[in-house]
């Protein structure tokens, strides 16, 4: 049985002259159809003549050319209008006279520089022609010359306005593909701030500790192993957001990051932050963006409270509700230690949340203290 794929992949990977070649030959061909002899293309009133030996080369000077028409629009259209204009003169009025305007589509559509002189330069052949056409046979008269010089200026334009179009799809295309680039590297480097800064932050915070616990060995073997725990799932996560960018990951749906947020609470703890941490309703069972969006939100307020009020009580509260996921993270206390930060991370929260339909919020308490506040609606995605 015939592979009907295998077989268009493969014209497609020939070259586009072996390609255009069937149809060039399939114009030479009805030229010499006897049922098509009296309805060619005929310029003026010169009468029919016979086909003779020179008619084979006129033929061939018209309609092989356009197995070029993609690769040399040019040389296609000078051999394809010489081949017109001794057709025309001899008074043969082939069929292969349709290749003239296909010629010309083609030159429109194709040609890339000197298109302005092209067109000078046919319109100045057509003159002598049509002047010659009619000293030999008198009668076409000006109205039908200029009617054929429109129809060729017809198919010209038809072909310009598929260059033009073409050109507006390939800027457009390379616009999308652009924009999708610059998503994507946001993406990317959304996603590597919130895993890196979270777990490097903690690892800090824990090793500076460590450092003032060299009288007690049990305290210290303890803040070097949640070191050590950090850093193992640092490469963890690394490793799942590679798995994330590889096109042929699947997405295992039975695990969810809200499951994780008392993981992630313990962790914060074990770096010396003392975090309050509560969850109302039941997170549901399979990850979406929403819960993975609630996630980051808790992790980066957690980090931000880490870095900036170290040792300040920490307030957790997430709300699950038909429809939405409400999460707020409140820190008592001024900052104790300098802020230094970019910024980047609540401002990738809000694009998170904004992008699901959401509201997010982030400031200084009246009071004092730090509050992030996040809606995002559930069900939906970005």
């Amino acid at each position: 049985m015939i592979d009907l794929r295998g077989v268009q992949d493969l014209w497609r990977r020939c070259h586009v002259v072996v390609r255009d070649l069937p149809f060039a030959l399939l114009i030479a061909a009805t030229a010499f159809l006897p049922g098509l002899n009296d309805y060619g293309t005929q310029l003026g009133d010169l009468p029919h003549r016979p086909f003779d030996a020179l008619t084979v080369g006129v033929i061939a000077l018209e309609a092989l050319p356009i197995a070029v028409r993609r690769r040399w629009p040019a040389v296609c259209l000078v051999l394809v209008s010489l081949g017109f204009a001794v057709d025309q003169l001899r008074g043969y009025h082939t069929a292969a006279g349709t290749a003239l305007p296909i010629a010309l589509l083609s030159a429109g559509a194709h040609l890339g520089s000197h298109r302005k002189t092209a067109a000078v330069l046919l319109i100045a052949a057509y003159v002598p022609l049509a002047v010659a056409v009619e000293r030999l046979a008198p009668g076409e008269g000006l109205v039908g010359y200029a009617t054929f010089a429109v129809a060729l200026a017809i198919a010209w334009g038809a072909g310009s306005w598929l260059r033009m179009f073409r050109t507006t799809e390939a800027e457009h295309r390379r616009h999308v593909a652009e924009t999708t680039r610059v998503a994507e590297r946001t993406r990317i480097a959304r996603e590597l701030h919130d895993v890196v800064t979270h777990h490097v932050t903690a690892m800090v915070v824990q090793a500076e500790a460590a450092r003032y616990l060299t009288a007690a060995p049990d305290r210290l073997d303890q803040a070097l192993t949640a070191v050590t725990d950090t850093g193992r799932r640092a490469i963890g996560d690394l490793r799942h957001l590679l798995d994330l960018l590889n096109p042929d990951h699947g997405v295992d749906p039975g695990t969810g990051p809200v499951g994780e947020l008392g993981a992630l609470v313990e962790r914060i703890r074990s770096a010396g932050q003392p975090v309050e941490f509560r969850q109302d309703g039941d997170p549901p069972e399979t990850t979406g963006s929403a819960e993975v969006t609630a996630y980051r939100v808790v992790q980066e307020a957690l980090t931000n409270a880490l870095k900036h009020a170290r040792g300040s009580r920490t307030a957790v509260h997430v709300r699950h509700r038909e429809g939405e996921i409400a999460v707020e993270v409140t820190t008592e206390g001024p900052s104790t230690t300098s802020p230094g930060g970019s910024g980047r991370g609540l401002v990738g929260l809000r694009e998170r949340v904004d992008v699901l339909g959401g509201e997010f919020d982030a400031g200084r308490r009246p009071g004092g203290g730090f509050v992030v506040q996040a809606r995002i609606p559930a069900g939906r995605t970005p």
